[in-house]
């Protein structure tokens, strides 16, 4: 059986010989924001299940498809829709992409997602720029054998989010009339919504939302050495408890379409000025 080494090299391959960009930022869109792609300049696009080693994803908002073209003038690629542990796939498959991300030549990873809020100053349509994160997921994608190839054995997570990022993110979001906020992600496996008791316990071990995604993806780019920001959109308020309310989730992939016209300014922004940072 070929390595995850060689399968990435198989992948990126297979991309290359079909795509003649070479892209700098790579961008995963997550619930509700696939739409952003719209504002692509598409140069090449693969459905995941005909690529390479990839799973097809199986969550109606997710366009399941890889990107590769320009955004703001900047080459990308793009995730249209990611992979879920509760779909039923391993740590390792759904994370996957991102190492054939990295392998494509990205130098930043940009990943967005929908969270409920746990923390009471904090609204339904407001955003979170992650500063940290709560891993509660029962698996790892990183557990077992190590390929020095791929990153180290214990990849230290000190310095995961860029913080800096979010500093200028969080003032340029006032331009675009965006309530803005930096905060600590906590990861549960779903896909259930989580309980009035669950929402309690997060506030309580200091989590400003929750969400079923991002961190196995987060956890994956730093072991390979890739700069990470996060924009987390807050689809449904859970705490304090008294205010929460039955949510569906046609709720929450409303509530990120009603943010995402203005979303899409700030993420045109946010990959130019990391395009800036790189030249």
């Amino acid at each position: 059986m070929e390595s995850t080494y060689e399968q990435v090299q198989e992948t990126v391959a297979f991309i290359r010989q079909r795509s003649k960009t070479q892209p700098r930022v790579g961008i995963i869109l997550g619930t509700g924001l696939s739409t952003l792609s719209e504002e692509f300049v598409v140069e090449r696009e693969f459905n995941y299940g005909l690529l390479p080693f990839f799973c097809a994803s199986t969550v109606a908002s997710h366009q399941g498809k890889l990107i590769l073209g320009t955004f703001r003038g900047v080459p990308i690629v793009a995730m249209a829709g990611r992979l879920h542990y509760y779909e039923g796939y391993s740590m390792q498959e759904l994370t996957f992409p991102v190492r054939v991300l990295a392998g494509l030549g990205i130098e930043h990873l940009i990943i967005s997602n929908a969270s409920g809020s746990v923390n009471g100053d904090i609204e339904a349509g407001d955003i979170i720029f992650l500063r940290d994160h709560i891993n509660m997921q029962p698996e790892n994608p990183l557990r077992g054998h190590n390929d020095p190839r791929l990153g180290p054995r214990f990849p230290d997570m000190l310095h995961a989010y860029d913080r800096e990022l979010n500093v200028w993110a969080i003032e340029r979001a006032k331009a675009h009339d965006i309530r803005a906020h930096e905060g600590v992600y906590l990861a549960l496996p779903g896909p259930n919504l989580e309980t009035p008791a669950e929402y309690r316990m997060a506030n309580i071990l200091g989590a400003d939302c929750i969400g079923m995604s991002t961190v196995p993806e987060v956890l994956v780019a730093r072991h390979m050495g890739l700069p990470v920001f996060v924009v987390s959109v807050v689809s449904n308020k859970c705490f304090p408890i008294a205010e929460i309310q039955p949510t569906t989730v046609d709720d929450v992939i409303a509530t990120v379409q009603a943010v995402e016209p203005k979303l899409r300014k700030l993420m045109g922004d946010i990959v130019a000025r990391l395009d800036e940072q790189k030249k």
